[in-house]
């Protein structure tokens, strides 16, 4: 490994100080810390830790241009003055200790971006960490961010839909971690020495929309299929399409700790059957759709009815019916193709989404083009999720790999099997006797392969969702 070189007379003394956030990223500070940690980032291995000593005094060179770039940055970010100092102090007893595996705990508790939820407030975030869906090492990663948080929104967390947690974010300049497919920032990938309780949780929905926005308007002229008006109008407005995204992941998020659960609801803990994670997934989405639904139609009635609805109420109106075109497109677009055939959960969500649909007659692929029948869509969808939950009422009663099979057989009834599967053909007595360890290891890579119209939609579709990489709200 050769050593990374940064021209160190850029660290000697400390930058000018930003005191402007809206102009952090253009200037000389960031440009300093970005290029330090891009360089240090080299140097690392899986773990986040420098293990050879060579590289130990470069190191701290490139270091000591982290901690300065955060010192002239800081005052731009006033409100994380607790954490932007605990970062420095993290970094300076990593080089002091020798370059080590990383502890960033104690900044990491001092960043609490889920107190700061303003439309337009900026976070300076510095950390070693992995990006789910990115980097699997615990690299240094330094992003500038931003908040979107809209007064419908703000409105829908203080009614029915709280969730302290929930963080909405924009991606404003980052490191290669996060010139991927990540879209999110979760405290539990960055290095630590102890797992502490987290508070915060977040997506940047300016991603999201993005890729939703490129993905669905190849989709829509592949298939032939006319959108309607007001999903058509999300293709050229990312702001709303960002908006949308919001509504969708702020009641999908805090789904995954309501409703009637067997099992711990935060399921990437353990280790079961990969479809398992599909119908979790999933069923969090269509919930989502399914409260958009109810929002739509409440106030929908209530204007129809000649009712003066407030400003917010009049967006959360708006915006609910955009949530339902998101989840369908995002889904069977998006979702179905996207990855490998490699247990992919949310591929799978994807297809049994479409062939639900299909099999309901609300989605029609006929003579090469893909329709709706958008009046009998939203109780079709709606049905789906009462499915699934059914599914998790009964299995509170269940023993865990009775759930298993029985969710399977759900799947099962809507898709096909692979023809080598053991599932469907029917587990051995061995296994069903045996550990769930068993269980899992018999599914395979691929259970429920794509169907010959996703097949095809893949071949197609394989260059756009390659073109998402990195992709954020600025690129179309």
């Amino acid at each position: 490994m050769s050593t990374p070189t940064l021209h160190t007379q850029a660290i000697v003394g400390e930058p000018e100080v930003v005191e402007d956030a809206a102009i952090a990223e253009q200037s000389a500070a960031w440009a300093q810390l970005k290029d330090a940690a891009v360089a240090l980032r080299d140097m690392q291995i899986k773990d986040g830790s420098i293990p050879d000593a060579a590289h130990h005094a470069a190191a701290r060179d490139l270091v000591a241009a982290i901690t300065a770039g955060i010192r002239a940055l800081a005052p731009a970010f006033p409100h994380d003055a607790e954490y932007l100092a605990a970062s420095v102090a993290d970094f300076d007893r990593w080089v002091a200790e020798g370059f080590g595996v990383p502890d960033f705990l104690d900044s990491l508790m001092a960043f609490q971006p889920q107190q700061h939820r303003v439309d337009g407030i900026r976070h300076l975030v510095v950390f070693p960490m992995y990006t789910q869906n990115g980097s699997s090492d615990r690299l240094v990663e330094a992003l500038i961010v931003e908040t979107i948080w809209p007064e419908f929104i703000a409105a829908l967390e203080a009614g029915d839909y709280g969730n302290k947690l929930f963080v909405s974010l924009r991606l404003v300049d980052f490191t290669p971690g996060y010139d991927t497919n990540s879209a999110v920032l979760f405290p539990e990938t960055v290095a630590m020495r102890e797992i502490p309780t987290f508070t915060w949780g977040a997506i940047f929905q300016d991603r999201e929309a993005a890729r939703y926005r490129r993905v669905t308007r190849a989709a829509a002229e592949i298939t032939k299929l006319d959108l309607p008006e007001r999903a058509a109008a999300m293709l050229d407005d990312q702001p709303l399409t960002e908006r949308a995204f919001v509504m969708w992941d702020i009641i999908h998020d805090r789904t995954h700790m309501r409703g009637d659960l067997p099992f711990d609801p935060f399921m990437i803990k353990q280790r079961m059957p990969f479809f398992l994670y599909s119908l979790e997934e999933l069923r969090c989405d269509l919930t989502a759709f399914r409260e958009s639904v109810k929002i739509e139609r409440a106030l929908g009635a209530r204007s129809e009815a000649g009712e003066d609805l407030t400003a917010s109420e009049q967006e959360m109106l708006e915006h609910a019916g955009l949530v339902q075109y998101a989840v369908i497109f995002d889904r069977i677009f998006r979702f179905a193709i996207t990855g490998s055939r490699v247990r992919n959960y949310d591929g799978l969500g994807g297809q049994l989404l479409f062939a639900w649909l299909h099999q309901r007659g609300v989605l029609h692929w006929t003579d090469t083009a893909l329709a709706f029948d958008w009046a009998a869509v939203p109780d079709a969808v709606v049905a789906l999720g009462d499915a699934i939950d059914e599914l998790y009422w009964r299995s509170i009663d269940r023993p865990k790999t009775a759930h298993w099979l029985a969710a399977y057989d759900l799947v099962r009834s809507v898709l096909t099997p692979h023809p080598a599967s053991n599932w469907a053909r029917g587990l051995s007595d061995e296994i069903l006797a045996g550990a769930p360890k068993g269980y899992t290891d018999a599914v395979l890579d691929d259970e429920f392969p794509l169907s010959m119209f996703f097949e095809a939609l893949d071949k197609k579709m394989k260059p756009v969702i390659e073109s998402t990489v990195g992709i954020r709200g600025t690129d179309d």
